[in-house]
Formats: structure tokens, C-alpha cells, sequence
């Protein structure tokens, strides 16, 4: 076993908040593998970069010795998680959660090991739960403390409905952790409410309480926004290699920073001499290529990432990429920017006519390919970097 304050750098390296830091320290001190907790709710068939980065957490704790438990809320999923959520959310169907959770298996051993992962279904426990257990449970907690939850008191204030299956959600979630005596359980920054609820429920069954360590939620490849699919702004990490260099090669240099520290598995040290790199002279391109590549080859294997790197390199033609590309905002629309305003509005042809003229001609390329559907529309959270010809070329932003 690593010595706890040893122990403690390692996972307070990108980690937003820990609560508490003394229970964390007393739980490492006690020598023994703790048990370690994380839920996803398979509401989507496809995980991308931002879950990533509480599953590296998960991966630093496996190789610190503690045991994963990998937590798949097919129950929960069944609900609807209502955090963030304005309105209650259509919860999804059985077939649904159990079809989207066999992928999320697949994919998670990407990054974790599986000989050391243990993966749980919520649904194991809950579904075996009698009407009056559930009764017994709700009467752990209160509706106060569920309407201090910030989604809740907005939804109560502006008197827009509340369904009574969503105050489940959380004690739910909390309920899991007692169900596996979770040491630590991780998180998102808005989950912080649910990890907490777990806390107080452990202790209301007697156990001793889990520390609660939340994630920060990463950007997506506008900068802004979180990562999401339905953003078109994420990054799958079932993308094909060349769609997850020229992606990531899209973020601007300020997001590169973000990216390194959350997602890279290079220690800091280093990461800081990249920097020192890049204020001597370095292309800041080029420690993206470092990252791009190392991405690449943790979800498609060794080489694929050298390969990707020359094949983005060729696609753009030698000598053409620019050392720094220019970043535009364009406006985007709801149904989508049609790709001849999205190059008009980013400045790279006169006119849509002549957008269309270039198109038909081949001379576009989004992410290093050809470009020839004229009918393609853009999402607004997407981040390009767009070529016209041999020497346009611009990283756009649809807001």
C-alpha cells in the first residue's frame, strides 16, 4: 500500500472537492483495500471523454489497491436522474437501460482493470426491496432537506411540478452506498447532493460514513459548455482514430491545459515542462499532437495514435496547418447551421454561393475530411477547425 499522504497527491490531482479530507486520510490510514464507488445511469449506449474523467480517478484508486465497484443504476436509470432537469424527465424502459448498460461494460475496460473491477446493478437489491422497505427508507430523510437540493427549490418556487419518483432518486443513490458499505464514493459536481445523502444515510444504518469526492465536469470542445452528445461538442470514446485526433486537435491551446490534467495519465511534472516548452518557443500544436496521440492509443492500441497524427497531418497537406489557427464565433441555429452560412459567417469564403461552389468542388475539409453533402448542418456547441482550399483554415465555434 502507497502511504496515505502519498496516497492523498495522487487523487487530489484534478478532484474538485473532498469531504472530508480527515475521514479520507483515517480511512487510509487503517491499511485495508477501501471499497470505492462510482454509479452511471446507462441512459445513452455510448460514453465519451468527459465520463472519462471520474473513470481515471477510479483507475489511480485500482492501482492504489483499493477495490472498484462500478456501479450501473439500471434501477435508478428507470427513473430518470432529475439533476439539472427543469422539468421531470421521461424515465427510460427496461429493454432501454439493460441494452445501453452491456455496452458501458465493453467500454469501461478501456481504462479500468477488469480483473480488479467489480461491476453491480442497482437493480440486484432494489428489485428484491418490498412496498414497506421502500416506506422505511423514505423515512430516513426529510422534504426539506430534498427541496435544499437547487434544481428542486427552483422547480418549487416556480411552481413547476415535482413528481414524487424523483425524491427517490436521490435516496436511492444514497441507498446503494449502504447496500455496498461504500469507503468513498465519486461523482460529478452535480451529484454533490446525492453523494451527500449517501453519507447521511450510511449513518442512519449505522455504518460509518463514505467520503465524497466530486469530479469536475469537463468541458466539451467549445470550451464552454459541458461535454455532451447532444451538444455535438463531445468527444465518443468509441470515435475511430482519426475522428478523435482531428477533434482533439480542434480544442483551442487554453483547453488543451484542461484536457492534460484531467485526461492525460502523464504525471504534472511533466505537463508543467510542457508549458515551460511552449513559453521558450515550443508549437503549441505540437504538445497537442503529444495528447492526441495518447488518447488515441488508450482506447484503439498501440501505433494507433502515431497513425492518426500522420494521417491528420496528411490530410491537411504538409506545410498547409497553420502554426496557430485562428479561432472564429459564428451564431448558430437550433436545427443546425447549414455548413455554406457556417463558412460565409466564419469569414472563409465571400458568400454562401461561393461556399457551395467550393463544397461541390471538394475544396472543404471539417476536421481534416472532404466535405461534400451541401445539405449538412452544423450543431450549435460544435467545434471545427474548417479548411477552404490550401490556405483558409480557421477553428469555428457554433454558439
Amino acid at each position: 500500500m502507497v502511504a496515505p499522504d502519498e496516497a492523498l497527491d495522487i487523487i487530489r490531482r484534478g478532484t474538485e472537492e473532498m469531504l472530508l479530507e480527515e475521514d479520507f486520510r483515517k480511512k487510509l490510514e487503517s491499511g485495508r483495500p477501501l471499497r470505492v464507488k462510482a454509479g452511471f445511469d446507462p441512459t445513452a449506449p455510448d460514453l465519451h471523454l468527459g465520463h472519462t474523467v471520474l473513470i481515471n480517478k477510479l483507475r489511480q484508486f485500482q492501482q492504489l489497491g483499493h477495490e472498484i465497484y462500478f456501479l450501473i443504476g439500471d434501477f435508478t436509470g428507470m427513473i430518470g436522474d432529475p439533476t439539472g432537469k427543469s422539468a421531470t424527465r421521461p424515465p427510460l424502459t427496461r429493454q432501454d437501460v439493460l441494452a445501453n448498460a452491456q455496452t458501458y461494460e465493453h467500454q469501461i475496460f478501456k481504462i479500468l482493470d477488469p480483473a480488479r473491477t467489480t461491476i453491480v446493478f442497482n437493480s440486484s437489491w432494489m428489485g428484491e426491496m418490498s412496498a414497506a422497505d421502500l416506506v422505511g427508507l423514505a423515512a430516513k430523510h426529510t422534504v426539506a432537506r430534498m427541496l435544499e437540493r437547487d434544481d428542486f427549490s427552483k422547480r418549487y418556487r416556480a411552481g413547476q411540478s415535482i413528481a414524487i419518483h424523483e425524491l427517490l432518486y436521490p435516496l436511492i443513490q444514497g441507498y446503494d452506498s449502504v447496500q455496498l458499505r461504500a469507503d468513498v464514493e465519486l461523482g460529478g459536481t452535480d451529484q454533490k447532493f446525492n453523494l451527500l445523502v449517501g453519507r447521511q444515510l450510511q449513518e442512519a444504518y449505522g455504518q460509518e460514513r463514505q467520503v465524497v469526492l466530486t469530479m469536475p465536469i469537463l468541458e466539451g470542445l467549445d470550451g464552454v459548455q459541458k461535454m455532451s452528445k447532444s451538444l455535438g461538442n463531445y468527444i465518443g470514446i468509441t470515435d475511430t482514430p482519426d475522428d478523435m485526433f482531428g477533434k482533439l486537435m480542434s480544442i483551442s491551446d487554453d483547453l488543451m491545459w484542461r484536457y492534460f490534467e484531467l485526461l492525460s495519465f502523464r504525471p504534472m511534472d511533466e505537463i508543467g515542462r510542457f508549458r515551460t516548452q511552449i513559453e521558450a518557443g515550443t508549437n503549441p500544436r505540437d504538445i497537442k499532437f503529444l495528447l492526441g496521440e495518447e488518447l488515441v492509443e488508450r482506447f484503439h492500441g498501440p501505433g494507433t495514435g502515431a497513425r492518426a497524427k500522420d494521417a491528420f497531418i496528411a490530410r491537411f497537406q504538409k506545410g498547409v496547418i497553420p502554426d496557430e489557427i485562428p479561432e472564429v464565433e459564428v451564431e448558430g441555429k437550433d436545427a443546425g447551421l447549414p455548413i455554406a452560412n457556417l463558412l460565409k459567417g466564419a469569414a472563409l469564403v465571400p458568400s454562401t454561393s461561393e461556399a457551395l461552389r467550393m463544397i461541390k468542388q471538394r475544396a472543404v475539409r471539417i476536421d481534416g475530411k472532404r466535405i461534400g453533402d451541401r445539405g449538412l448542418a452544423i450543431p450549435r456547441g460544435s467545434t471545427l477547425v474548417v479548411q477552404v482550399g490550401k490556405r483558409k483554415v480557421a477553428r469555428v465555434v457554433v454558439r
